[in-house]
C-alpha cells in the first residue's frame, strides 16, 4: 500500500485485496480516511463509529484553535497549555521536535487517533489520512512510495514489519499534492512510532530538500530528531535513505 499525496492516494485504496483484512471509507470535512481492519472485527456500523470519533477529534482541535487562531498559521514550535486536548498536544509535541508548526501533524494526529480506537476492536488496523498512515500488522506488508514524475515514482516500496507497528508512515512532497511544502522533493518519506511526529517530520525534511545537494543534509537533520526511525528522500533520480527501513523494488 502506498504512501502518497492526498490526491493519489485513491490508487492503492482500489488495490488493496484478500480476505484477511476488510476496508471502509469515511469522510469528515478535509478528513478522507482508509482504512482496513481484520475481517472478523468488521461490523456494519463500524464507518458511524469512526465517524462519530473522526468528528469529535476534529472538534477538538478546531474549539482549541478557534481560541488560538495564530496556531492555524504558524510555522514554528508553540506551546500549548497543559489543559489542552490530547490531540492538540500531541501536534504541538511533534512539530516542536521537527522544528515545524502543529498543522504540519494534524492529519497524522487524526489518523493515529482513528488508529488507536480502532485497535481496540482489530488486531490489525490500517489508517491512512491523506498520505499519512498509521499501521498496526500481524504479518509483513509493502508500502509503495509515489514520487510525481520522478523516474522512481512507484517504483520502489517499504517492506514493514509486524515488529515496527504501531508505525507512522508519512509522505510529504513539494512537487505534488496540496500540502505546504517549501521544499522540492518529489518525496520525504519519515517513520515513526508517532504518526504526528512522522508528518511533522516529513513536512520539515521536505521544506530542506531544495535539490539532490540537499539530500544528505536533510538526512543529518533527520538523525537528529528523537523517535524517528527512518527516512526515504526522492528527488529528481536521486535518493538518500537512513534509519530502520528496508527497500523494496515494484
Amino acid at each position: 500500500m502506498p504512501a502518497y499525496p492526498m490526491e493519489s492516494s485513491r490508487v492503492y485504496r482500489s488495490a488493496t485485496s484478500g480476505l484477511r483484512l476488510k476496508t471502509l471509507s469515511v469522510t469528515v470535512k478535509e478528513t478522507d480516511l482508509w482504512i482496513a481492519v481484520s475481517s472478523s472485527s468488521f461490523s456494519e456500523n463500524l464507518a458511524d463509529r469512526v465517524e462519530r470519533v473522526t468528528w469529535n477529534r476534529r472538534r477538538q482541535i478546531e474549539d482549541y484553535f478557534a481560541d488560538y487562531p495564530f496556531l492555524l498559521s504558524t510555522l514554528g514550535p508553540v506551546v500549548v497549555a497543559d489543559d489542552a486536548p490530547a490531540i492538540v498536544r500531541a501536534m504541538a509535541r511533534a512539530g516542536n521536535r521537527a522544528g515545524v508548526g502543529p498543522m504540519a501533524a494534524v492529519a497524522g494526529a487524526i489518523a493515529e487517533s482513528v488508529g488507536q480506537f480502532l485497535l481496540g476492536l482489530s488486531e490489525e488496523v490500517i489508517v491512512e489520512n491523506g498520505g499519512d498512515v498509521f499501521i498496526k500488522t500481524v504479518e509483513p506488508i509493502s508500502v509503495g512510495i509515489y514520487a510525481g514524475d520522478s523516474p522512481l515514482s512507484g517504483k520502489l516500496s517499504l517492506k514493514i514489519r509486524p515488529d515496527q507497528t504501531p508505525l507512522g508512515v508519512c509522505t510529504s512532497s513539494g512537487t505534488i499534492g496540496p500540502s505546504l511544502s517549501f521544499g522540492q522533493a518529489d518525496a520525504a518519506v519519515a517513520l515513526s512510532g508517532s504518526v504526528p511526529l512522522a508528518d511533522a517530520a516529513a513536512t520539515a525534511l521536505g521544506n530542506r530538500v531544495q535539490g539532490p545537494g540537499d539530500l544528505e543534509e536533510a538526512l543529518g537533520f533527520a538523525r537528529k530528531i528523537e523517535g524517528i526511525t527512518g527516512v526515504l528522500l526522492i528527488c529528481g533520480d536521486k535518493i538518500a535513505a537512513w534509519g530502520d527501513i528496508e527497500l523494496q523494488k515494484n
